[in-house]
């Protein structure tokens, strides 16, 4: 589930989250790549969407790197995270 080299965010999603796509959408138009998750059809990824969400399936949850999540953030917010996960690194 962790995100690599060549996929440095996990988005959980579902089918039906218009946040997701509106996200998905403009990471696309910003070259960054992802991995994507469906919590309807995997138990464990909706579990750690629980976990990290105070009980709820609350998506998108975005994963970095480094372990640290993102909750529905803002297109600037990720760039920015993913900056500071990656000059971690």
């Amino acid at each position: 589930m962790l995100p690599t080299a060549d996929q440095p965010i996990t988005m959980f999603t579902t089918s039906w989250c218009g946040f997701c796509v509106r996200l998905k959408s403009q990471l696309a138009r910003e070259n960054i790549v992802l991995r994507e998750i469906d919590i309807e059809t995997d138990a464990d990824a909706a579990h750690f969407v629980e976990n990290h969400n105070g009980g709820n399936q609350t998506v998108p949850t975005l994963l970095f790197a480094d372990g640290s999540t993102l909750t529905n953030p803002a297109l600037a917010t990720v760039r920015a995270h993913l900056a500071e996960v990656q000059a971690k690194s």
